[in-house]
């Protein structure tokens, strides 16, 4: 494919596990290529997995999404938003991110495990009572990882239908940046009240801990903590959601390597960290601009120029995973990127390999007849920043 033909961006997938197929042919001619977006923009499409880590581990490229020419998920650039660390840069990302890291450490998620596995098995027991038929994604995979990250942060559970709407309206990517900013407003100043009440009446949680060691230090503002908990709050459901319904159909569909980790238990990690491969739900990748000028894959991208990383294209390159379009509970798959690379990886990538590794095994082991009543109806959300399904019929 020639440098001035332009594919548009976002590509749909049209099979529900597989990444959109114009990927292959792309990463295939072996170097980055132009997209389209709206008004014109032309950024830089990176889907081979060598050339993905190079951007992401290279401070050249930057995050800042208000930045003349970065490729945005809109024409224009959002408000400065308080707290997005998705949308920063070193030192303030380092500053704030440094906030966060003792409640999501590897050590921290394993202290999880136990109430991570209450917390499924009442929800599993509530399938049961109310079962056999039920829509997966309403009782079991949407409200777990957003029950794990409201005991996390503080927040009240019985406020999850206003946080899920407003948290689903920022990640709609086709309904214009003035959803996208309310969904993100509605949630600032829920937050923001929220982390009032705790300043006077802590608890032992995140916000708490933000406002005792952050804020009133003056290490940290209420507006930035307001918006971390936002990210954290959104992120850490909205992602993992999707992986657990998804990863549900995945081992539904394949039959036999879904007895085989059954029948044992340590496959677990690794049927995870290749379910995290196959699927790579963050369908609208990670958008940089370049600050200089940089070759990447043998093309020099010019400063000022933005570039959009298919972390689903990289995880299904052929030089790095033998056979990457099957799926294979046994395959080598450490260096897969679907919690991205470098200085913005996944924060809370060890909470959810946990809620992974417990939720999933869990569920077919109690409910061995699992499956899909109405395969037809498992249909993809459209125009979501995050790759899902709206429902899952089933029973057992």
């Amino acid at each position: 494919m020639s440098e001035t033909t332009f594919p548009p961006l976002p590509m749909r997938r049209t099979a529900l596990l597989d990444p959109p197929a114009e990927f292959t042919p792309l990463r295939e001619q072996g170097r980055i290529s132009r997209i389209a977006l709206w008004g014109g923009n032309t950024p830089w499409l990176v889907t081979r997995h060598e050339d993905a880590r190079a951007v992401l581990a290279d401070a050249r490229f930057r995050a800042e999404n208000r930045r003349e020419g970065f490729p945005g998920l809109q024409p224009t650039p959002p408000p400065p938003t308080p707290g997005q660390l998705f949308a920063m840069d070193a030192p303030e990302h380092t500053r704030l991110r440094r906030m966060l890291i003792p409640d999501f450490t590897f050590r921290r998620a394993e202290e999880l495990r136990p109430s991570i596995q209450q917390l499924t098995d009442r929800l599993i027991d509530d399938l049961v009572a109310k079962g056999p038929d039920a829509d997966l994604v309403e009782q079991f995979t949407l409200p777990l990882p957003l029950l794990v990250i409201c005991e996390l942060l503080g927040v009240p559970y019985a406020d999850r239908e206003f946080i899920h709407r407003h948290a689903a309206a920022f990640a709609t990517v086709t309904d214009g940046p003035e959803a996208m900013r309310a969904g993100w407003g509605a949630l600032f100043g829920y937050l923001m009240e929220l982390l009032a009440a705790k300043t006077a009446d802590p608890g032992d949680d995140l916000l708490s801990r933000l406002t005792a060691e952050r804020v009133a230090t003056g290490e940290a503002t209420a507006p930035e903590a307001a918006g971390l908990a936002v990210m954290l709050l959104i992120a850490g459901h909205e992602t993992t959601a999707s992986m657990l319904s998804l990863g549900v159909v995945t081992l539904l569909s394949h039959p036999a390597q879904l007895a085989e980790l059954q029948a044992d238990p340590e496959l677990v990690p690794g049927a995870v960290e290749e379910l995290l491969r196959y699927l790579t739900v963050v369908h609208v990748g990670m958008r940089r601009i370049a600050t200089q000028d940089v070759e990447i894959g043998g093309v020099t991208v010019r400063a000022g120029e933005g570039v959009v990383v298919a972390l689903q294209a990289a995880n299904r390159d052929p030089s790095v995973f033998t056979d990457p379009d099957t799926f294979d509970i046994t395959r080598e798959t450490q260096h897969h990127l679907t919690f991205s690379h470098g200085l913005h990886n996944c924060l809370g990538q060890s909470l959810a390999r946990a809620e992974l590794q417990i939720a999933l095994p869990t569920l077919f082991r109690r409910l061995p007849g699992l499956r899909l009543t109405a395969p037809a109806e498992v249909n993809a959300h459209e125009g979501r920043a995050v790759h899902g399904v709206r429902t899952l019929p089933v029973t057992w």
